[in-house]
């Protein structure tokens, strides 16, 4: 029975350059000259640090730029409220992986109530559809990409015959 795996993830390594290319990008431009303004990454948590509020947002543009550069959907970032002291103005974006069991329901019964003869299952951080056709796993997949479908960076994986 053909099935596959619906997923939201990212590769670690990629975010690793993506960090690596926003802080060389801030430390070449000018409106950052003598601004100590840096990222850093923790697991899956960038901190953004800068001395302004107004830089913290233009550093999270160049972020979601790089990020976007490097085949990560940029919808993956879950940005913080910035914290802001006397000196310095510090955010943390985390950067989700995963599926929440929320949003994993969402996906079932979004699927369910197209009436497409397919089966999702949830397992773990991912769902897995299956059906007896091809053509209806495709369509499956075209629902979720459709406009319908959930604002999360999915990926379709595991695509078994």
């Amino acid at each position: 029975m053909p099935s596959f795996d619906i997923v939201s993830e990212f590769d670690s390594h990629e975010a690793t350059n993506a960090v690596d290319q926003a802080n060389r990008e801030i430390q070449n431009r000018f409106d950052f000259r003598g601004v100590k303004a840096q990222y850093t990454l923790e697991g899956e948590r960038v901190q953004v640090e800068a001395e302004v509020d107004f830089q913290l947002q233009q550093m999270i543009d160049v972020l979601r730029a790089k990020l976007i550069a490097r085949g990560i959907d940029a919808r993956c970032m879950d940005i913080q409220e910035p914290e802001l002291s006397g000196v310095k103005a510090r955010q943390a974006v985390d950067l989700k992986q995963g599926l929440e069991q929320e949003d994993a329901k969402r996906i079932v019964k979004l699927l369910k109530g197209a009436k497409l003869k397919v089966q999702p299952a949830i397992q773990g951080d991912k769902v897995r559809v299956s059906g007896k056709k091809r053509d209806d796993l495709q369509e499956a997949i075209a629902l979720l990409k459709g406009e319908e479908g959930p604002d999360l960076p999915l990926q379709y994986t595991n695509f078994r015959d």
